[in-house]
C-alpha cells in the first residue's frame, strides 16, 4: 500500500478534467445511495477519495463517516464537508476510535486493487469488528483475473463519450501511459481476485455473502461483493 499511497498523496491525472471528476463522483454517490439500507444510522465510506457528492449520501443517514488514508485528500474533504453536521472525516486514529458494532454499512469502492492480500485481510478484520450484527460490507470494483488495461481503457472511453469529455479522455490516456501511474501499474501491479478466492478469503475472516450480478461503477468487467458478518 505504501507505494500506491505515495501516488495518491501527490498531484496526479487519473481524472482527465473537471468533468471527468464530477461524473465519477456523481456515480459513486448514486451507487452508494442505492445500497444504503433504509433507516441506516451510520455508514462508512472507506477509501472515499474526494467524495464530492457526500452531502447527498448524508441526507439518507444519521451519520456518514469518510475515511481516506491520504492526508492531502482528508484536507480537501475537510474543506468540502467540514461544515456538515452529518459528515465526519476520519484519520487513522478516528477510524480506530469508532465503537465496535456501530456501523450499518461499509462501502469499499475501487480500493482492493491497491491492497496486498494481507492488507485486504486486515481490512476485513477491521470491518468485521465495526459492523452491526445485521450490517453489510460492500466491496466494489474488484478486478477479476482476466482484468487488464484494455478493459479499463474501454470503460473510460464509454464513460467519456456519455459524459462529454471524450477528447480529454484520449489525451489523458496518452499522458497516463507515461505517468507515474502507468509506471507503477507495470511495476507494483494491481491485485486481482477470482470470485471464489475473494469469497474464500472473506469467509476466513468471518463473512458470508456473494457476488452481485453487476459491478457498481463504470466498469462492467469488474466485480462487486456484498458480505455479511
Amino acid at each position: 500500500m505504501n507505494g500506491w499511497l505515495a501516488f495518491w498523496i501527490r498531484p496526479h491525472r487519473i481524472y482527465v478534467n473537471d468533468t471527468h471528476l464530477r461524473v465519477h463522483y456523481r456515480r459513486v454517490a448514486d451507487d452508494l445511495i442505492a445500497v444504503v439500507p433504509d433507516g441506516a444510522a451510520a455508514v462508512l465510506d472507506y477509501g472515499c477519495g474526494l467524495a464530492l457528492e457526500a452531502a447527498r449520501v448524508a441526507e439518507r443517514v444519521e451519520r456518514l463517516y469518510l475515511y481516506d488514508a491520504a492526508e492531502a485528500v482528508r484536507a480537501r474533504l475537510a474543506a468540502l464537508h467540514g461544515g456538515s453536521a452529518r459528515i465526519a472525516i476520519l484519520d487513522e486514529a478516528g477510524l480506530a476510535g469508532l465503537p465496535e458494532g456501530s456501523i450499518d454499512l461499509i462501502m469499499v469502492n475501487s480500493v482492493v486493487q491497491y491492497l496486498s492480500r494481507d492488507e485486504l485481510a486486515a481490512l476485513l478484520v477491521r470491518a468485521r469488528g465495526l459492523l452491526r450484527r445485521d450490517g453489510r460490507l460492500v466491496v466494489a470494483d474488484v478486478i477479476p483475473p482476466d482484468g487488464n488495461v484494455a478493459a479499463d481503457v474501454a470503460s473510460l472511453l464509454r464513460t467519456a463519450r456519455r459524459g462529454g469529455f471524450l477528447l480529454a479522455a484520449l489525451g489523458g490516456l496518452a499522458a497516463t501511459a507515461v505517468s507515474d501511474y502507468g509506471r507503477m501499474r507495470r511495476t507494483l501491479r494491481l491485485s486481482h481476485y477470482a470470485p471464489e478466492a475473494f469469497l474464500a478469503l472473506a469467509a476466513e475472516h468471518g463473512f458470508g455473502g456473494g457476488r452481485e450480478g453487476c459491478n457498481l461503477g463504470f466498469n462492467p468487467r469488474r466485480m462487486t461483493f456484498t458480505l455479511r458478518p
